[in-house]
């Protein structure tokens, strides 16, 4: 194994980044476009577990080294595995994995460049918000290999239209940025070299608010979603009377009525 080699082997598969309460988690494969491996998925699943213990930890942006996003699932590295039990258990540990972004108490922001395919493009629909940079690319293209991208197709069809979601299922054709904005895959388009500064305007409007109100209502808000509309508002109305109990609430409104900026204490 010669210096260059050795060098990418230990590279970190996941990088962390702490920057006043915003926690940057960048995939680090971009030599095979950043595809989930099982072990990619583990230190990402870790990470989030961690982020989701610390109260310290406000937002959570997930980005992706080189030159793109993420490609999806490692093709090879299931290819050399075939046993229905490796596959099963790969798929589940995805699952688990797309569950604990929309479970956790913090709003997680994905930042899109490049392409987001198969499951890099689930990882987009199952974070909380998405900001795309203009030559960002999204496809569902597991089709294209005789794969039907079943589990990508959870998150995708929760933001787009029925019809839109099974356009890119059934056809595994690329979409752009701004097709994928005016589907609702994402909140979001600027050029390249504004991405992070959107991000920030973003990640600044969240800091500014009380975690009480972050936490409770982006709970609420997924459960809500599975819902009837009676049950909805039940419960809507439960998560809303118990926020007004919130020392943070009764200050917001306090500051509100006096027109001054409200201090926070997170209670």
């Amino acid at each position: 194994m010669n210096a260059n080699t050795q060098a990418v082997a230990t590279e970190p598969l996941l990088l962390r980044q702490d920057d006043g309460g915003v926690v940057t988690l960048t995939l680090n494969r971009p030599a095979q476009f950043n595809s989930l491996s099982r072990s990619l998925m583990s230190e990402l699943q870790s990470e989030l577990d961690r982020i989701a213990a610390d109260a310290g930890a406000r937002v959570v942006v997930v980005a992706g080294a080189g030159k793109a996003f993420c490609a999806g699932h490692d093709l090879k590295e299931m290819r050399s595995n075939p046993a229905k039990a490796f596959q099963h258990a790969l798929f589940q540990q995805c699952s688990k994995l797309m569950l604990t972004l929309v479970r956790m108490p913090q709003p997680v922001i994905a930042r899109v460049h490049g392409i987001a395919t198969a499951a890099g493009c689930q990882l987009v629909s199952m974070c909380d918000l998405a900001v795309a940079s203009d030559n960002a690319r999204f496809a569902v293209s597991g089709v294209n290999l005789g794969l039907f991208c079943s589990t990508p197709s959870v998150g995708l069809a929760r933001n787009l239209g029925r019809k839109q979601a099974l356009e890119m299922l059934l056809t595994g054709d690329f979409i752009d940025a701004q097709t994928a904005l005016a589907r609702g895959l994402v909140n979001r388009v600027v050029p390249q070299e504004q991405l992070d500064a959107e991000i920030r305007k973003l990640t600044d409007s969240i800091l500014a608010k009380t975690p009480v109100a972050i936490t409770a209502g982006k709970q609420m808000f997924y459960r809500q979603l599975e819902l009837g509309l009676d049950q909805a508002y039940e419960l809507a109305s439960e998560v809303m009377a118990c926020n007004m109990m919130a020392e943070d609430a009764q200050e917001g409104i306090d500051a509100f009525v006096a027109k001054r900026k409200p201090q926070w204490k997170g209670r």
